[in-house]
């Protein structure tokens, strides 16, 4: 059974880490509905030269073709539509993941406030008690947010900073990028061979 994960990109640094997370959820076969914020439309351009259009018709067909993905695959969804699936609990995606996640997201999904459709997904998959992925992209943490990655952990959210490790011996920031993805692609059950599995490659 083919899987919906819903995903979205906020203001926050790594946006390879977003766009590397929508190619891999297509190369295994998932329908993913993606929203992006208007910030995000920013660091875009500035991490990738990417230019994401202010409307999700436009994005969809740039995205889709940036991503081969096939019909029906990729929908993009504008932050203030209120009509579009992730806004009901009648009709969830089966997990959501906010990569990268603001701070400010964070707080607004911590308290439960819903001011778009990024923020009332995130409350839609918890209430419904679908998985939600959030990676803040921060350092160092204030007790503020510690406070509120703590309130989302106990509330069900689980809390996946963009923590690379080395021990794989990655060769370039790609490498980076595919270690972070791969541990939001093991959290979702899904399979991928963006990396050895401790263990497993041995000199």
């Amino acid at each position: 059974m083919t899987k919906t994960i819903a995903v979205a990109w906020t203001g926050a640094s790594g946006l390879p880490y977003g766009l590397r997370l929508v190619d891999r959820l297509l190369a295994a076969d998932c329908r993913v509905w993606l929203m992006y914020s208007q910030a995000a439309q920013i660091v875009a351009k500035q991490e990738t030269d990417l230019i994401l259009p202010a409307q999700p018709r436009e994005a969809q067909r740039l995205l889709a073709e940036r991503f081969a993905a096939t019909a029906g695959r990729l929908e993009v969804f504008d932050r203030n539509d209120w009509n579009a699936p992730p806004a009901s609990g009648s009709n969830p995606p089966d997990a959501y993941v906010i990569c990268p996640c603001t701070m400010g997201t964070l707080a607004e999904v911590a308290a439960g406030t819903a001011k778009d459709l990024i923020t009332r997904a995130a409350d839609v998959v918890l209430k419904e008690g679908k998985p939600l992925i959030l990676v803040p992209r921060e350092t160092p943490f204030s007790a503020l947010h510690l406070e509120n990655m703590l309130r989302l952990a106990r509330a069900g959210a689980v809390i996946l900073p963009p923590s690379p490790g080395f021990y794989h011996r990655p060769a370039d920031i790609q490498g980076l990028v595919d270690f972070v993805v791969a541990r939001i692609l093991d959290r979702l059950g899904l399979p991928h061979d963006l990396m050895p599995r401790w263990g497993d490659a041995r000199d």
